[in-house]
């Protein structure tokens, strides 16, 4: 080769190596920039883990402080509650899964005084092994083995009941445990030795207290019968002496005595009532009872005090309200004798007014019944009234120191009606009057309530003649709704310049303020009214009849007039009259009724009654009926009397001597099996307290009259049970005459 080629060949292979080098260079110029971008990547990456590494021991330095911070607080919160838990004078103690003791309180630990062994560790049953072999719970008659068992038993569920234990020294520990999710249990050991004590207490003082209401409820009825009993012979002692002759100062001391009397009975009622009612001894008894009827008896039972007070007595009860309801009869009357008696006694002139409504309920047989009681009388203080309900409560003020009382009747309606699920409430005027009223809700009764009567084809226009607005007011209703138009007068003058020939009836008072009733009838024959009927009312029918112009009227109403009357009244005018003073078919005279009776017995009645005093009010009660009249002194007589007396009606006083009438009831009912025959027997007693009602009628008596005797219902109650194959008493001969 030559040189030239070989020049040639070496640069071409210097040329190549150079190239590759420059090649070689910068890949690793390239590599080098990469291994620098890459170390500066891992710097800061490292930079970066470095300050997480400072942040995180920061953070671990922070919290290992704040874990000392709060180990030291629960330490001092654990030597707290530690402490209060030594502190509190209840016994504390915690076990584990196991049932073995972890820790407890000195009050705890106490109870096992000098027993070393009740230590942390150990278990609950020995616990309860201690408990007992030691005597230091006191287990009475019941064996160790079973109460430990007991126990133990109570300490295995999963929430164990509180149970108290008596310890050794007397003390009660009411024993609390609590069992966690992990098995652990907290027991509390609460020391009640004083609650019990407490209550111990409490147990005897009521048992006291419920002896001497025993005893205080015995007091009232014995002194509601040794009351009653002297009551007896005065009340009926002057009822019979006011029938004999007497002069006008004899008479009025006589009625002195009377009045005093009932009052004194009516304060000794108050009194028992309001005893009952503090005592819940009293029970309303529900039945079936006529409301209206009802209102009208105590209106007639307060009639002479109204009469004798110049008053007039009205009762408007709604003619679309039922009158037949289930309720106590007997207290709603004593709320209506309370509120009715209470404005008659402060009303010194003007009326008194029963206004009677109702709401029946569309959805249930019951009605909301509104009764008001509306006086004229002196009113009360507006801030008096507040307080009117109040036990005790009269008001005291120079109006009204004149009237008597206890101050007991409001309080004991208010406590009847609340009783009775209602409500009472008052509203008065000085100087105008007071109304006040009740509001209960009573089941009505089963059946068929009293209809209304349809007067359109009997009366068509009535004209009625009425001084007192209120009643006219009430009359023009009643009659209106029954269909006939009504013409109101004010005075008979007026009535005369008003007649005409469409009124059918005149329905006038007999107070007017020109002329009385009968007057009214004399100058309308005078006129030539004659044909035209007159029905005359009054508050005293008797001074109407003993007028010798009765002959003149069609009949008379008494006042407050109840509106079946009314109505039988006004639908019988079409029918014959009958006379005026007697019965149609009553003209039967006493030798008639002599010959009727020959060869018939006598009534035979037998008093058991062992006051002497009461044997004659009784004799003197019924001297005028034809009676068969015999008195034992005990029951025991009263038994043998039964058997050989034979009689239709018994009185049975119920404390006797020897055997006292319930038990003498008793052994005549048993006496009567298998006769077929019931023999009417009537308690006569003189006590007065709740109950005394239903245990003695559940003895078998029939019928039971409270002490003092009343004249007219003994005569009633001889004339309701007179066998009719007996001759008749000498009273029936006296109302046929």
């Amino acid at each position: 080769m030559s040189l030239a080629n070989k020049l040639a060949q070496e640069r071409r292979a210097r040329l190549a190596a150079e190239r590759l080098l420059e090649l070689k260079q910068a890949e690793l110029s390239a590599a080098n920039r990469k291994l620098g971008r890459h170390a500066m990547a891992l710097t800061k990456r490292i930079g970066e883990t470095q300050a997480e590494v400072e942040t995180v021991r920061d953070e671990n330095e922070k919290v290992k402080s704040d874990l000392t911070v709060a180990n030291a607080k629960i330490e001092v919160a654990e030597r707290r509650l530690w402490h209060s838990i030594q502190t509190i004078q209840d016994g504390f103690a915690f076990f584990d899964g196991d049932s073995r003791l972890i820790s407890a309180n000195t009050a705890y630990l106490s109870v096992f005084e000098g027993l070393d062994e009740v230590t942390p560790g150990i278990s609950y049953q020995r616990i309860l092994e201690l408990l007992t072999t030691e005597g230091i719970v006191d287990i009475g008659p019941e064996p160790a083995v079973e109460w430990r068992a007991r126990m133990w038993d109570r300490w295995a569920r999963a929430n164990p009941p509180a149970v108290v234990i008596q310890l050794w020294n007397g003390e009660y520990i009411k024993l609390i445990d609590q069992r966690g999710n992990g098995g652990d249990v907290v027991s509390l050991a609460l020391n009640i030795t004083a609650s019990v004590r407490h209550e111990t207490e409490l147990k005897t003082a009521r048992e006291r207290a419920e002896a001497a209401n025993r005893a205080k409820s015995a007091f009232l009825a014995n002194m509601s019968h040794e009351i009653r009993t002297p009551m007896n012979g005065i009340v009926g002692m002057t009822e019979l002496l006011s029938e004999t002759p007497m002069d006008e100062e004899q008479r009025l001391y006589v009625n002195t005595i009377r009045n005093s009397g009932e009052a004194l009975l009516v304060i000794i009622n108050d009194v028992l009532d309001y005893s009952k009612i503090e005592a819940d001894k009293l029970i309303l008894h529900p039945e079936q009872f006529d409301l209206e009827r009802c209102i009208f008896e105590v209106a007639m039972l307060l009639q002479p005090s109204v009469r004798d007070k110049g008053l007039t007595l009205l009762v408007d009860y709604d003619l679309f309200l039922p009158t037949l309801f289930v309720g106590d009869p007997g207290r709603v009357r004593q709320v209506l004798t309370n509120l009715v008696g209470n404005a008659v006694k402060f009303t010194a002139e003007g009326h008194v007014l029963i206004r009677v409504t109702g709401v029946p309920h569309p959805d249930a047989d019951t009605c909301d019944i509104h009764v008001a009681i509306e006086d004229t009388g002196i009113g009360i203080e507006a801030d008096k009234v507040g307080h009117i309900f109040g036990e005790f409560s009269q008001i005291e003020d120079e109006r009204n120191r004149q009237f008597e009382g206890t101050g007991l009747g409001l309080a004991i309606s208010k406590r009847l009606i609340d009783m009775m699920g209602g409500s009472v409430w008052v509203e008065s005027e000085p100087g105008q009057g007071s109304c006040f009223g009740f509001r209960v809700s009573l089941p009505t009764a089963e059946g068929l309530q009293p209809g209304l009567p349809d007067l359109a084809g009997h009366l068509k226009h009535v004209m009625v003649v009425e001084d007192l607005a209120v009643n006219r007011a009430i009359l023009t209703k009643q009659l209106g709704r029954l269909g006939a138009e009504v013409t109101c007068c004010a005075s008979g003058g007026e009535a005369l310049s008003r007649l005409s020939s469409s009124v059918d009836l005149l329905l006038c008072d007999h107070d007017l303020p020109d002329m009385d009733g009968l007057e009214l009838a004399t100058t309308l024959k005078d006129r030539g009214w004659g044909e035209l009927p007159v029905v005359v009312m009054s508050v005293n029918p008797g001074v109407i009849h003993a007028n010798p112009a009765r002959h003149l009227i069609e009949g008379v109403l008494q006042k407050p007039i109840p509106r079946s009357e009314l109505f039988s009244r006004l639908m019988a005018l079409g029918s014959p009259a009958l006379t005026p003073d007697r019965p149609k078919g009553s003209d039967t005279t006493i030798a008639e009724v002599t010959a009727l009776c020959e060869g018939q017995r006598i009534m035979r009645v037998l008093a058991a009654e062992d006051n002497r005093t009461n044997q004659l009010i009784l004799q003197k009660m019924v001297k005028d009926l034809n009676i068969d009249l015999r008195f034992a002194s005990n029951g025991i007589e009263a038994v043998d009397a039964y058997q050989e007396f034979d009689p239709d009606l018994i009185f049975m006083d119920i404390s006797m001597p020897k055997m006292d009438g319930k038990q003498a009831t008793v052994e005549i009912r048993r006496r009567e099996i298998g006769t077929g025959r019931h023999l009417p027997i009537v308690a006569l007693t003189a006590h007065a307290m709740a109950g005394d009602d239903q245990s003695i009628l559940s003895a078998g008596l029939d019928h039971y009259l409270t002490k003092p005797l009343h004249k007219k219902l003994i005569r009633e109650m001889i004339l309701k049970h007179c066998p009719e194959h007996t001759s008749p008493v000498i009273a029936e001969i006296e109302q046929a005459r």
